[in-house]
C-alpha cells in the first residue's frame, strides 16, 4: 500500500532542497541539497526516485562515471524500496554511501520526519550530522 502524500512541512523543505540542487551553482552546494532532499524523500517512492534522477544529472555534470553507474542502479531500486518500506534511514543516496548503509540523520531533518510521524529506524554513529 502506498504511503500518503508527503506532509506539507516536509514537502516545503524537500522542494526548497530540490530547487537548490537543480541550480547551476557550485556542485558541493548542489550535492548537499540533493542529499538532504534524498533523506526526506526515502519514505515516498516518486520523490525518492526524483532525487536519484537529479543525482544522476549532477554526476553527469561532474563526469563521474562511478557515481553515474551508482545512480542508474539506485534509479531502478528507489521506488520499489520506498514502496516496501525498505530503505536505509539517513542514507545520503550517493554511491560512496553504500546502497543499504543507514547513516545518522541531520538533527533538523530527524525532527521534521519525527514531527510528520515518520518512524525512524535506529542508525549507527553520532546524531546531528549536517
Amino acid at each position: 500500500m502506498p504511503r500518503a502524500a508527503m506532509p506539507p512541512s516536509l514537502l516545503a523543505v524537500f522542494t526548497a532542497e530540490m530547487a537548490t540542487a537543480r541550480t547551476p551553482g557550485p556542485l558541493p552546494q548542489c550535492w548537499r541539497a540533493i542529499e538532504r532532499a534524498h533523506i526526506l524523500s526515502q519514505p515516498w517512492a516518486m520523490p525518492h526516485t526524483r532525487t536519484h534522477a537529479v543525482m544522476l544529472r549532477l554526476a553527469l555534470r561532474e563526469r563521474d562515471t562511478r557515481e553515474v553507474l551508482g545512480q542508474l542502479i539506485r534509479l531502478a531500486v528507489a521506488a520499489p524500496g520506498s514502496a516496501a518500506g525498505k530503505y536505509p534511514t539517513g542514507n545520503t543516496g550517493r554511491t560512496r554511501a553504500g546502497l543499504t548503509t543507514p547513516m545518522p540523520l541531520p538533527g533538523d531533518l530527524a525532527a521534521l520526519l519525527a514531527e510528520a510521524g515518520i518512524a525512524l529506524h535506529p542508525n549507527p554513529g553520532p546524531a546531528g550530522r549536517e
